[in-house]
Formats: structure tokens, C-alpha cells, sequence
């Protein structure tokens, strides 16, 4: 039994017409059964949003895999309480913030130029725990059931406004949620896929968005080629005929058999 994960980001359109940087950034951890993943979509606005995202990915991840050589390591064995996970992430949040007041101060820039979204997850086989600060989704499904979307995108009154790790009120804003049931399929993504995966009537995944991707997961892939599959979807015309933004998918599987 193990995770099975693919991830990758893809340039959209619009940033290639105007030669403009991809300014999305995906990675993960693993540490045993337990997975850490995480997205980040940097803010059209923001001069430095690529390096933002990407700082913001490491830092996060430098977190857990501290936390995973400490003490307190077995702790995510067992499923967090909500209180517990909101403690956890508002700490790591925090030294995100940190590290990117550092940055700006370095490179003597503003802060908001490194604005972006953040969503992360810890999951092991048995719970997932999660937190969104702006839009973007996080979609999972659990053992007989049907793909769920965690928390609904955050959507200002505005086109394109949300909330940024780099707001006042990042912190407050941030969604967090935990749900104890046996992981199948966890689904991460910038707002980039949200019309094309989402169904923004009522906010529920587009099943037929999300199954071909989870079956890709269950097939046996060649060494090297892990993500070859992925990387042609997010880059494929049909795709691209129906989002101009950036674009990032991190897929995860837990393989029982």
C-alpha cells in the first residue's frame, strides 16, 4: 500500500502570448503514509508572483518535513482535530509570511509583489486535512463515495479578486477543514481548471473531469514517464480552447492492493 502522485503546472495562453512566466508551482512530500501537497497560483498583479508561489511551496513543505523529524512526527498518524489543523496551518501560514517578508526585503521589493494563493493538504490513508487561502479546489473522493469539493473557491466582488497569502487578512480568512474517512483519490488545482472542473452552479466536481485522471493513477506507467500523461493534457488544444490561464493539477492515489 502507497501513495501513487502525479503533479504538474502548465503556461496558459495568455501568459505565452505576452511572455509572461508560468507563475503557478506544485509539489509534495512524502513521509511514509503520510502525504503533504500543496499549490500555489501567483497574482496576475504581482511583479514577482512566480517567485512568490514557489517560495511559498518550499516553505511549506520545509515545515512538515521538520515537523516529520521532530517528536512530534507520529502526531499526524491519527486524524487532527479541526482545532488542531487550524493551530497547524495557521503556524505554517505564518512562517510562509515570513519567509516572503524576507524575500521582498532582500530584493528590496514590496511584499504583494510575491502575492499568491495557497492550498495544502496532509493526508494519510485514513483522514485528510486541508486549508485554502483564495480560490483554486481541492477535490477528493473516499471509499464509495463521489469526488467532493473541500471548500468553495473564494471569489471577490470583482474578475480575478481573491484572497492572497499576502492580504491583512490571510490568516483569518483561511478555510480549513477535516474529514476522517479511508482516501482514494485526492485532486489539487489553481483556479486555472476551476470553469473546466468544476461546476460553478452549485459547486460540485465535474465527474468526468476528474475519473480519467484517477484511472491514469491506477495504471502502471513506465520509470521516467510518470507525468508524461499529464503534462500533454495540460498542454493539450482542448484544454487550452477552454482556459487561457496557467494550469496545475497534483494527483494523488492511495494504492491499497
Amino acid at each position: 500500500m502507497n501513495w501513487k502522485v502525479a503533479g504538474d503546472s502548465a503556461i496558459g495562453i495568455s501568459h505565452q502570448k505576452q511572455e509572461i512566466v508560468c507563475q503557478d508551482y506544485v509539489d509534495y512530500r512524502i513521509f511514509e503514509d503520510v502525504i503533504v501537497g500543496a499549490v500555489a497560483d501567483g497574482a496576475g498583479s504581482a511583479k514577482h508572483s512566480d517567485v512568490g508561489s514557489k517560495l511559498a511551496i518550499e516553505t511549506v513543505l520545509k515545515c512538515f518535513s521538520e515537523i516529520n523529524e521532530s517528536p512530534q512526527k507520529e502526531a499526524f498518524s491519527q486524524p487532527l482535530s479541526k482545532e488542531e489543523a487550524e493551530k497547524v496551518f495557521a503556524k505554517i501560514v505564518n512562517q510562509v509570511i515570513t519567509e516572503l517578508q524576507k524575500q521582498a526585503e532582500v530584493e528590496d521589493y514590496s511584499v504583494n509583489d510575491l502575492a499568491c494563493t495557497l492550498l495544502v493538504f496532509l493526508a494519510t490513508p485514513d483522514y485528510i486535512a486541508a486549508m485554502q487561502i483564495g480560490d483554486g479546489f481541492i477535490v477528493m473522493r473516499s471509499q464509495e463515495s463521489e469526488y467532493k469539493l473541500l471548500f468553495q473557491p473564494d471569489k471577490g466582488e470583482f474578475v480575478n479578486e481573491t484572497t492572497f497569502i499576502t492580504s491583512t487578512n490571510a490568516v483569518k480568512d483561511m478555510q480549513v477543514e477535516v474529514i476522517c474517512e479511508k482516501q482514494e483519490f485526492i485532486c489539487a488545482s489553481t483556479d486555472g481548471l476551476e470553469k473546466v472542473a468544476i461546476r460553478l452552479s452549485d459547486w460540485k466536481p465535474f465527474s468526468p473531469f476528474f475519473k480519467p485522471l484517477e484511472q491514469y493513477l491506477h495504471e502502471p506507467v513506465n520509470p521516467g514517464e510518470e507525468d508524461k500523461y499529464l503534462t500533454e493534457f495540460l498542454n493539450s488544444e482542448r484544454l487550452n480552447s477552454r482556459t487561457d490561464d496557467d494550469k496545475t493539477l497534483l494527483l494523488c492515489l492511495f494504492d491499497r492492493e
